[in-house]
């Protein structure tokens, strides 16, 4: 969202002609065997980020019109490249009014996608109270989660709201129509609801950005035998990276 595609297609081809080699369309752990790859490189980096998204348990959340924000994003960048979106599996924010869920970067992409895609509304909610810190660039960790951080998105436009719990999403005739929500405090680092601050939204699509609970282990991870640790990602020094294979590594989310 945030870097305009040209730049990416510049830097890429910057890259190739320093000698990388890009292998699109391969899917490790799926149409291409771990083994493989580990019998013919040297060194193999394990590099895939944190892609398992953390799901919304409450009622209502299998209706058509829930969607998490990673199908939503990676639908609107292949068509900014061209591409067009399945109709069956196409999420679009066009005269609907959106509901993010989570505060982070994801639902910030979210919230600047379906404002130019011309949503009737977007609202953004966060279960967290809002930051006290106003833009504050000194800020650093472990400050930085206190930090109220305003992107590009939010200038263009998005109701927020803070230390809001989602309840339900309300139906009508099989289709999303509202977010039931509760206000929350915090004390002593527990929530509790606050009583009697029950509303609702109106919602025609709700986008579940609220964070991912580490790698993906289906296909690359399962077959590569590395060992998790106990959060489920890649266990790994943070000196050496090295993970329990020889010549296997891993860094960032993943």
């Amino acid at each position: 969202f945030k870097m305009s595609k040209h730049l990416i297609d510049r830097r890429m081809a910057q890259i190739q002609s320093e000698g990388v080699s890009f292998r699109p369309n391969n899917h490790v752990g799926g149409n291409v065997n771990p083994a493989d790859v580990l019998e013919k490189f040297d060194a193999v980096a394990l590099t895939g980020g944190a892609e398992h998204p953390r799901d919304l348990d409450v009622p209502g959340r299998d209706l058509d019109g829930v969607h998490y924000a990673m199908p939503y994003l990676i639908q609107q960048n292949r068509r900014n490249s061209g591409e067009t979106a399945p109709q069956e599996t196409e999420i679009l924010a066009t005269g609907k009014h959106v509901i993010v869920i989570g505060g982070g970067d994801t639902g910030s992409d979210c919230v600047g996608t379906a404002t130019r895609q011309g949503a009737a509304s977007v609202t953004q909610m966060e279960i967290m109270p809002q930051p006290p810190h106003k833009e504050d660039k000194g800020l650093t960790w472990p400050d930085w989660p206190l930090k109220l951080r305003t992107s590009s998105s939010h200038e263009e436009g998005v109701d927020r709201d803070w230390a809001v719990l989602t309840k339900r999403v309300t139906e009508e005739n099989g289709d999303v129509a509202g977010l039931e929500c509760v206000r929350v405090e915090w004390k002593d680092g527990r929530m509790q609801e606050v009583e009697g601050s029950t509303f609702t939204l109106k919602a025609d699509l709700i986008l579940l950005a609220m964070g991912f609970t580490g790698p993906k282990r289906r296909g690359l991870l399962d077959r590569a035998g590395v060992d998790l640790d106990g959060r489920g990602n890649v266990a790994a020094d943070t000196e050496w990276y090295l993970t329990s294979e020889a010549n296997v590594f891993s860094c960032g989310d993943m």
